[in-house]
């Protein structure tokens, strides 16, 4: 195994990945920081977890834009997201994973604020 450190909004962090997975994951991270710095620099974010929620919202945005476009074009457009069905528990147990991601990060937001 292969250790990376990637800087992503001025914070350095360790990264574990497979053997020749080095500069591909290099890649990655700058391109995370990169979008990271884009919102930040609109002025977006209210915090440092609001910040890096509203990056993985972005991110999951262009992921589902790209996997829509690439059904288009094989000629598999769907009218939903992926050609996802899920029913409304599945739906409310999302939102209660998404809700639970928020107050952790921001809890540990609030942690690193009072280092």
């Amino acid at each position: 195994m292969a250790e990376v450190t990637l800087r992503i909004n001025g914070r350095n962090y360790g990264l574990a990945c497979d053997d020749g997975q080095e500069e591909r994951v290099k890649a990655l991270g700058a391109y995370v920081d990169q979008r990271v710095k884009e919102i930040a620099q609109a002025g977006m974010a209210s915090s440092e977890s609001h910040l890096m929620f509203l990056l993985s919202i972005i991110l999951a945005d262009e992921v589902f834009e790209l996997k829509d476009g690439l059904a288009a074009a094989n000629g598999n457009a769907r009218s939903e997201p992926l050609g996802l069905q899920m029913t409304e528990a599945e739906e409310a147990e999302i939102v209660q994973t998404i809700d639970n991601l928020a107050a952790r990060i921001d809890s540990i937001a609030g942690n690193i604020g009072k280092l």
